[in-house]
């Protein structure tokens, strides 16, 4: 009954008539002797038959009812044991579904790790160093094979170090060979997560293993031998006291197998260009697609650095052009492309290159922005620019002058004295092909920080000093097109010859801001007719490009004509959609033409692109207040007014 009334609770309701069959029994009973009770009244023998029936079925009623009784605290017990019975289970099954989650998450970090050494294994392109042969006589010195390995590995890794700038616009597509790792590889004891990643990476992988010998010659001297996968085996001969400069030759030696182009970057960086080319010339033959881009990139590069003219940029741009040929997905190609057709006065050309650019990386935002700056400078798109800048100097490229130079252009003078600050006052490196760039550079950023803050004196010193600095050819070759901001600045301090001398090289009718530039200055002079010349050729040269544009609207709003103003900003705004100069002047035109509401808007999104140009936003209050006044906002003013200065308006 017990079992009966446990397989009630539990559910199991084909044992409940078990439970039920005494109580069922009673009922039956009673009503039988109901029955009998009547039939009684007429025959007395039966009542007697009737009356020790019910009392035996009283007694059988009350020895159920005891009986019950003592079995009801068994089963309340017996129900107290099973509910600790399942509580128990509950238990058992919890701990067994934890164990069974370890196990799985044992097995899923395992096969995570063999997926991922086995990912390493195929992809790996590392070069390994075994350990080198040495006799044992040696060892009395303290040279034992893995001493030698260790050596050899230490001298490629100062090499690599050398060789770090070259590598910087290159480390996302070098992900082989040195840029990787390099490391001495001992054969380990035993089997361990280790030899088995090492063993895939030698079934599976692209390393490159290198090892030698190290031995005595028969005159007592030492001889080193390197071999290597792909590289022709050779051996370093010295004295018996040269050995460290036997190990130098034979790195370098399997630098320059195994690494071409940074070999090639190492020599140039060292100084040793015609080595470079030469060395460029003997591999270029047997090297594949995307190693000769690199080759080519150096090759101009060193070009230039040999011959700092005109002809020496032609050819390097030649270079430039075939390496992105050869391949598409060099960013640095393109780069330098620009940077060469720019410094040619052929911006249009340069521009087109940076669209080429922007279609083969598949549209913007990508990740080869950096590789954007010289077409961001082109379009004016300086909040671009300005995140390039700041990006670099946090992977440790900083570059004080350029950043500057943008927070100029951005009107945000307070910004760029702060990044002027991170620069030398005057460069003290040596006087070689980089610093004597660097040196002219700073000069213009000082000189148009000093511009845009209207200290005449002060940008006209700097700006002296450029002019000087551009008589050397080799900063002629990187910064021709900057000689056009120091006719304006010139002109402003009083010396409209040297602004003249300026503007009359032949190399200034090639570049859009000596153009529009020079409309400036003839404006100035009231030379109108010959001032929308200069404008119209700024155009001409660079239709796709704002600057003409813009300083031709200017104009025209200065001479009333507001609605050709109106369409020149516009033009310019096309073209440098982040620009905004032409966005605060396309709101000065509306303002004079009493339309605040729309001066407001142009004024506020010329402030997304300038957000700390304090003459925008005194316009933008201006303007509201007019608004709500209701009145006119005269900010133009006549060629000819007295407060009319040529160097307004010159973000750079």
């Amino acid at each position: 009954m017990a079992e009966g009334l446990l397989g009630g609770v539990l559910g199991e309701e084909d044992e409940k008539p078990e439970i039920e069959a005494p109580e069922a029994l009673a009922g039956s009973e009673a009503f039988a002797a109901a029955v009998a009770a009547r039939l009684s009244t007429s025959d007395p023998e039966v009542a007697r038959d009737t009356s020790a029936f019910l009392k035996e079925q009283t007694q059988l009623l009350k020895v159920q009812k005891e009986h019950l009784s003592d079995e009801h605290a068994l089963r309340l017990a017996h129900l107290a044991h099973q509910s600790h019975l399942l509580l128990g289970q509950r238990l058992g099954q919890g701990i067994r579904l934890a164990f069974q989650v370890v196990i799985a998450l044992v097995v899923i970090v395992i096969g995570i790790g063999i997926a991922v050494m086995l990912h390493d294994a195929f992809t790996s392109h590392s070069v390994v160093i075994d350990a080198f042969e040495a006799p044992a006589a040696l060892a009395a010195r303290g040279v034992t094979g893995t001493v030698v390995a260790s050596d050899v590995l230490d001298e490629l890794t100062r090499l690599q170090d050398a060789t770090r700038t070259a590598l910087v616009n290159e480390k996302r597509s070098l992900t082989n060979a040195w840029s990787s790792q390099v490391k001495v590889d001992v054969p380990e004891t035993g089997i361990s997560l280790g030899e088995i990643s090492r063993l895939l990476r030698a079934r599976f992988g692209h390393d490159l293993h290198i090892g030698g010998e190290l031995v005595e010659t028969a005159s007592g001297g030492l001889a080193l031998s390197v071999r290597g996968d792909g590289v022709v085996p050779k051996t370093f001969t010295g004295g018996a006291d040269e050995y460290q400069k036997l190990v130098v030759d034979a790195a370098q030696y399997l630098y320059a197998g195994f690494q071409p182009y940074l070999w090639g970057a190492y020599l140039g960086e060292s100084g040793r260009c015609p080595d470079a080319i030469a060395f460029v010339r003997s591999v270029y033959a047997s090297a594949d697609d995307r190693e000769r881009a690199l080759l080519l990139n150096l090759w101009g590069g060193c070009e230039m650095a040999i011959d700092p003219s005109t002809a020496s940029s032609r050819d390097a741009l030649e270079k430039y052009q075939e390496a992105v040929k050869l391949r598409p997905d060099f960013w640095l190609g393109y780069h330098n492309q620009a940077e060469r057709l720019m410094a040619l006065g052929e911006e249009e050309s340069a521009w087109r290159v940076g669209e080429a650019l922007i279609q083969a990386a598949g549209g913007r935002p990508s990740n080869v922005a950096e590789y954007l700056e010289p077409f961001d400078e082109l379009t004016w798109n300086l909040p671009a620019e300005l995140r390039t800048e700041i990006a670099a100097a946090e992977t440790g490229n900083p570059n004080g002058l350029n950043t500057a130079i943008t927070d100029v252009q951005l009107h945000d003078p307070a910004a760029a004295a702060l990044a002027l600050q991170t620069v030398p006052a005057d460069p003290t490196i040596p006087s070689t092909f980089s610093s004597l760039v660097a040196s002219a550079s700073a000069h213009i950023a000082r000189g148009l920080w000093a511009e845009e803050i209207g200290d005449v004196s002060q940008a006209e010193t700097e700006m002296e000093a450029v002019r000087v600095a551009l008589a050397n050819p080799v900063v002629t070759l990187f910064l021709r097109d900057r000689m056009c901001q120091i006719a304006p600045v010139e002109e402003a301090a009083g010396h409209p010859d040297r602004a003249d001398a300026i503007l009359a090289d032949p190399a200034a009718a090639h570049f859009v801001d000596c153009q529009r530039f020079r409309g400036d200055i003839l404006d100035h002079r009231g030379n109108w007719v010959g001032a929308q010349q200069a404008y119209a050729a700024a155009v001409a040269l660079a239709p796709d490009l704002p600057a003409g544009y813009y300083s031709w609207g200017i104009a025209l709003a200065r001479h009333g004509d507001l609605a050709g103003a109106l369409s020149k900003l516009q033009a310019a705004n096309q073209r440098g959609p982040h620009w905004a100069d032409p966005l605060e002047a396309w709101g000065d035109v509306l303002a004079k033409q009493g339309r605040f509401k729309q001066a407001l808007e142009k004024y506020d999104e010329a402030l997304k692109y300038a957000p700390n140009w304090a003459a925008l936003k005194q316009a933008r209050d201006t303007a509201a207040r007019k608004r709500s006044a209701g009145g006119l906002d005269g900010r133009f003013q006549a060629a000819n007014d007295s407060d009319f200065r040529v160097v307004s308006n010159r973000p750079r």
